[in-house]
Order: C-alpha cells, then sequence, then structure tokens
C-alpha cells in the first residue's frame, strides 16, 4: 500500500480510503467486520464515514453506520491507533438531522459529540461538513445555469463559515477532532475558508472530497490545481459512479441487492443513455487490456495528478479485494490513450 499526506494534517494516509456508506444497511455488521479486518491488513488505515450513513438515508438508520464502527472499536479498542478516522456532519435539508436546519456553530458541537459515542472514541481524526448550508454544484446541480452564484448571499455565507470554524476551533481545542475539512463544497469555498482560517487563526480545512471519476470530472482542472497549491488533500468519492463503472447497470440491468434497485435521495441522475454507451465502451477496454471494469476505473482515478486518496466502498469481501487490487495496477500507455478517447467523446454523462 501506498501512503500521501493529507493537506497540511502531517497524517500519512493510505492511497485506498475505505467508505462505510452501505455499513447498516446493504452490509451487516459481521460484513463490516471482516471489510475492516481486510483493509486493515492490506495497509489500508483511512475510513471515511458520516452521521447522515447509511445509504440512501431514512430516519430510522440515522446514524446507524457510525454505530456499526464504534462496535468493531468497542471489542478492538487497542487497533484504533491503526485507524485514521473521518466522519461528517450533515447539512441542510433533512428535518430528522436537527430539523433540518444549516451548519451553525452550536450543531457542529452537537454533532461531534454525538459522532463521538456512536463511535466510541475519544477523538475524531479529519471531522468535515458533508455539503455546505449554500447550494452547491453537486448531486446533478453542476450544469450551466442550475446553481444561480449571483443570487447566494456570500456575505451571510461567509459569517455562517467563520461561525463554523470557531466551533471547529472549540472542538479541536478540546481534543475532540484532530483536523477538518470539506465536502461536495467548490474552490470558492474552500478559498474562503483558508482566508478565514488565517485572518482569524482558527483551524485550516485541509481536504475536500468530491465526486469524481471518469463520467463525472468536472473538478478538473481548476479546482484539483487549486487543491494542489493550496495544499488540500483531494478525495475523489464515488470513483466507480455508484457502481455504474463496473458495468453490472449496462442495458438497464438492475442485479438483486445493488444500490440502483434502492430508491435515492436525489434519483438515479446517472443514468442516462450516454452513461450507458460510455461504460459500454469502458468495459471494452478493460477487458482487451486484462482489468475488470472496476479496477480501470480505480487504476484511473489513482492516477490523476493531485488526488491524494481515493475514497472506495464494497458490499462484499470479494468487491473490496478486486478494488484493492486496483491500487496496485497501472495503466499502461496504449490503455491510457484508449480511455482519453473515450472521455473526450463522453466528458460528462449526466
Amino acid at each position: 500500500m501506498k501512503y500521501s499526506t493529507l493537506g497540511t494534517s502531517g497524517l500519512e494516509v493510505s492511497r485506498v480510503c475505505l467508505g462505510t456508506m452501505t455499513w447498516g444497511n446493504q452490509n451487516s455488521q459481521k460484513d463490516a467486520d471482516e471489510q475492516i479486518e481486510y483493509a486493515l491488513s492490506k495497509g489500508v488505515n483511512f475510513f471515511d464515514t458520516a452521521e447522515l450513513y447509511p445509504v440512501p438515508p431514512v430516519p430510522e438508520k440515522y446514524g446507524d453506520t457510525e454505530r456499526v464502527i464504534g462496535n468493531w472499536l468497542s471489542r478492538n479498542p487497542e487497533r484504533r491507533k491503526e485507524m485514521i478516522l473521518a466522519s461528517k456532519i450533515a447539512g441542510p435539508g433533512l428535518p430528522y438531522i436537527r430539523d433540518g436546519g444549516k451548519i451553525t456553530g452550536a450543531s457542529v458541537i452537537e454533532a461531534v459529540d454525538d459522532s463521538l459515542r456512536r463511535l466510541k472514541t475519544d477523538y475524531i481524526d479529519l471531522y468535515q461538513l458533508h455539503w455546505p448550508n449554500r447550494t452547491s454544484p453537486h448531486f446533478a446541480q453542476h450544469h450551466v445555469n442550475k446553481v444561480k452564484f449571483s443570487q447566494a448571499d456570500s456575505k451571510l455565507h461567509t459569517e455562517q463559515m467563520l461561525e463554523i470554524l470557531k466551533a471547529l476551533k472549540t472542538c479541536q481545542d478540546a481534543g475532540k477532532i484532530r483536523h477538518c475539512g470539506l465536502s461536495d463544497d467548490t474552490t470558492w469555498g474552500i478559498n474562503t475558508y483558508l482566508k478565514l482560517s488565517d485572518k482569524y487563526d482558527l483551524p485550516k480545512m485541509v481536504s475536500i472530497q468530491n465526486e469524481f471519476n471518469l463520467l463525472h470530472t468536472k473538478d478538473w482542472p481548476y479546482l484539483i490545481e487549486n487543491c494542489v497549491h493550496e495544499n488540500i488533500a483531494y478525495l475523489p468519492w464515488s470513483p466507480l459512479a455508484a457502481g455504474a463503472l463496473t458495468g453490472k447497470y449496462i442495458g438497464g440491468a438492475r442485479p438483486e441487492g445493488s444500490r440502483w434497485r434502492m430508491a435515492q435521495r436525489n434519483g438515479l441522475f446517472r443514468d442516462t443513455e450516454q452513461t450507458d454507451a460510455a461504460v459500454r465502451q469502458y468495459v471494452e477496454i478493460a477487458n482487451k487490456y486484462g482489468f475488470t471494469p472496476a479496477q480501470l476505473a480505480l487504476a484511473w482515478t489513482n492516477q490523476i495528478d493531485g488526488v491524494t486518496s481515493t475514497i472506495i466502498g464494497a458490499t462484499s469481501l470479494a468487491q473490496l479485494t478486486e478494488n484493492i487490487e486496483a491500487f496496485e495496477m497501472t495503466i499502461p500507455d496504449a490503455m491510457a490513450e484508449e480511455i482519453a478517447l473515450t472521455l473526450r467523446q463522453y466528458p460528462a454523462t449526466f
């Protein structure tokens, strides 16, 4: 396993980050235990969760993924030091999470304490804002003029961001979190937080996780260049485009137990004719060069300049084994050229 530095945190994280959003829904406690043990045995030290999980989010399962991790930690407290554990506070919009309210200083402190109780740990290594208070161009909101940036009150949002940073400092000073980061945010969001941190001597955001994959490359080049030069760790989530890049949904297939058979909070917005056509080509390329389709997608993401660690997930140990193996695979030049040609043909499939 190879490792990278997590922005300015000084933490060395594995190039594979194990995402956990299926634990407590598609995966049982036993499944999660097996995945944790296997990942650790392969040198994975970076684990990502959120108070929102498992997905799709529903009130009756709120916080269950953190509880699953906490159950493992309660039985293996001596192994906590082997893990760099990341979690996230939910943004506004879900009525069963703090009445759907925006992230505030008070909600940060409350959410951190709640996550610590569920995780059964004294500290969280990386605490992230799952999505910002303002509407951001993620989850099918990235098309031109879908979000009206000019209608946002930047002064108000900056004031909210300052309040959030002060609360994160309170948590950091208490030893409850070590570092903080962003998720589903933008270049403006990153840079505004950095300016506030510098001006008021507050914690610095060390990372951002956004969706990034062969079907959805909108963060390249501008946001990723910003991350490189500002030393912000870039953490792609959904490198398989919610499973589409495995090829299992080609032609409208919906395998039993798969995510696309489940109701999604934002709908199946990745399911388009362009997605189907692009995936067919990537599957052909993978087969030609002896990769599985998932390994092609993951190995491609891993070699992107500026990527720190890629967040993967799996619903079976076999999938996890296949996915982790991808990070030891090198894409040959000829294969890279074929992938690039397909990407040019299908630069934005959803």
